[in-house]
């Protein structure tokens, strides 16, 4: 449990720091902060994304681990969706955000150290990261995104997905994604400037998100609690339980059953709270989710790995 513990560590060190600039006045309003977003959105999170993408298992993109796992975080999101229709009805934008934060699990700077020391295979990880920047991401930024189409309701859509497909993130991992499984390599030239670049994703985001806790409190909002309590509880305890009935029903059993309670009990990536940064949209909800699933997701995981006998 030392790199699930160490990783946790370094993430709230980082965010703190973040938090420190935004009290200190070095970061002094939430244009400043919305910087940080924009350069990791359009610059820096694209390259690590194909860096990591590019790096991953052809093998490992087709286990039944990371198939039980996309089914998963689609159940858990569409419970998002029903409950709040239901209960606390809101807009588009709002509502797809908060089921992204449901089930878009942290699988880079918690999952990584998670599969390696948790786990024991780091393979996992990288193939769910795949799926949840080819899949996922386009339909969030789709579904988020302003689309001034004229014409039918079908033409607008498709051309929301268009324009989200070509997103910097997107493109980038379909980039990797083509790297990855030709096997072409790359020139040394090229890619350490990606390499260097990605490297400065992760600490933008967890930076303004710690500026963006400075005028804020978790849950301080009453019109957006209902759901962020919701996409908490459905991130913390339902979508582990999600995938250890999807596992069982599709045959899973031993490490990698395990592996996939495992992945589902990964926090909200902060990813989902840049894309809401980004585009202006649903940014309570999310804030909110990842820092209380942050907090909760490493009790949550000693808890499985106690009942797995690891």
């Amino acid at each position: 449990m030392l790199g699930v513990l160490e990783g946790f560590a370094i993430i709230l060190m980082v965010i703190f720091i973040g938090y420190l600039l935004a009290r200190f006045r070095v970061i002094t309003s939430d244009d400043q902060r919305l910087v940080l977003n924009r350069v990791a959105f359009y610059a820096a999170t694209p390259a690590l994304i194909f860096m990591v993408v590019s790096q991953s298992s052809r093998d490992a993109l087709f286990s039944p681990v990371i198939l039980v796992e996309a089914l998963t975080a689609l159940v858990t999101s569409g419970i998002f969706v029903a409950v709040s229709h239901r209960f606390f009805p809101t807009d588009r934008a709002s509502t797809v955000m908060g089921a992204a934060a449901t089930a878009y699990v942290n699988s880079n700077n918690i999952g990584l150290p998670v599969g390696m020391y948790v786990l024991g295979n780091a393979g996992y990880v990288a193939p769910l990261l795949v799926v949840q920047m080819t899949i996922f991401t386009p339909l969030v930024l789709a579904l988020i995104s302003d689309n001034n189409t004229t014409g039918s309701r079908a033409r607008k859509v498709g051309g929301a997905i268009a324009s989200s497909l070509f997103s910097p993130i997107v493109v980038a991992a379909f980039l990797g994604l083509i790297i990855g499984v030709t096997g072409i390599t790359i020139p040394k030239g090229i890619v350490e400037p990606v390499r260097i670049l990605g490297g400065a994703s992760i600490p933008m985001i967890l930076m303004s998100f710690g500026a963006s806790l400075t005028n804020a409190r978790p849950l301080g909002d009453p019109t957006q609690r209902p759901a962020a309590i919701t996409a908490t509880a459905l991130k913390v305890v339902g979508m582990p339980m999600i995938a250890v009935g999807l596992g069982f029903v599709c045959g899973l059993r031993g490490d990698e059953l395990y592996a996939v309670v495992i992945l589902s009990s990964l926090p909200t990536a902060q990813n989902v709270y840049n894309y809401a940064a980004t585009y202006q949209r649903g940014m309570v909800v999310t804030r909110d989710t990842v820092l209380l699933s942050t907090f909760l997701a490493l009790p949550l995981m000693l808890t499985v790995a106690a009942l797995f006998g690891r």
